[in-house]
């Protein structure tokens, strides 16, 4: 690969996910209101989630889940659509594994914002639909099945999908590209996450609250509560 190529890829693709929709959806529907103070409570206790992200989650948090998933299908846009130009103009390259990844650090640490976005989950769903299509679901409702019934665990299910890309790309491509796309991806995605960890391993090792109460606070944490409900796996 061309290295002039490589740094164009690498910079427009990092640019083009540095775009904020979640700051735009915030701009027009909650003008005056700043991302950076808020807190939400946790159900069960008397702590707050302090939200550190801004992205399509913490979009749905204080704005609505159509709010929501609406920066959600535009946060994966943004991947996908720097990662399909890259894949159909350079099909023989790796270029497009590039952009992806590049697109996703974007939105996690957007230039535009001194370097504060989100987690990164939108991003790496919205490149992997141009890289792997049948990939991206597998994973992520192999991922979810395993946390939710095998290991009922919130936390696994919200990571093993990204977990399970890696050995998906070894059997499925067979390349050093691809997986260390996969790696790559689970890297930037732990990195990015580290903020909403250190809260729940503060708020578990001082028995304040459960995974289930901080849960609660996120749209997709909510979506799995009620799957385990329906499928009998906590209580109602």
């Amino acid at each position: 690969m061309d290295m002039l190529r490589i740094a164009v890829v690498v910079v427009v693709s990092y640019l083009i996910g540095s775009i904020s929709f979640s700051r735009l959806a915030f701009r027009i529907l909650a003008p005056g209101r700043e991302m950076k103070d808020i807190e939400l409570p946790v159900p069960g206790g008397q702590e707050t989630y302090k939200v550190t992200a801004t992205g399509s989650s913490s979009v749905s948090m204080v704005l609505g889940s159509r709010a929501g998933c609406t920066v959600g299908l535009l946060d994966m846009l943004k991947a996908a659509v720097p990662t399909l130009w890259f894949k159909y103009q350079y099909p023989a390259q790796p270029y497009f594994l590039l952009a992806a990844v590049a697109a996703m650090i974007g939105h996690n640490w957007p230039i535009f914002y001194r370097f504060r976005g989100g987690r990164g989950v939108s991003a790496v769903y919205g490149s992997l639909l141009v890289i792997d299509p049948l990939g991206a679901v597998v994973c992520a409702v192999a991922g979810m099945l395993v946390g939710l019934l095998v290991l009922r665990d919130f936390l696994v299910a919200y990571l093993s999908g990204l977990w399970l890309l890696i050995p998906w790309m070894w059997l499925r491509a067979r390349d050093l590209p691809h997986i260390a796309y996969a790696l790559a991806l689970n890297f930037i995605f732990v990195l990015a996450m580290v903020p909403d960890l250190r809260q729940y391993l503060e708020f578990r090792h001082q028995g304040r609250t459960e995974m289930v109460d901080v849960m609660s606070t996120m749209p997709m944490g909510r979506g799995m509560m009620k799957m385990m409900q329906k499928l009998h796996l906590m209580k109602e």
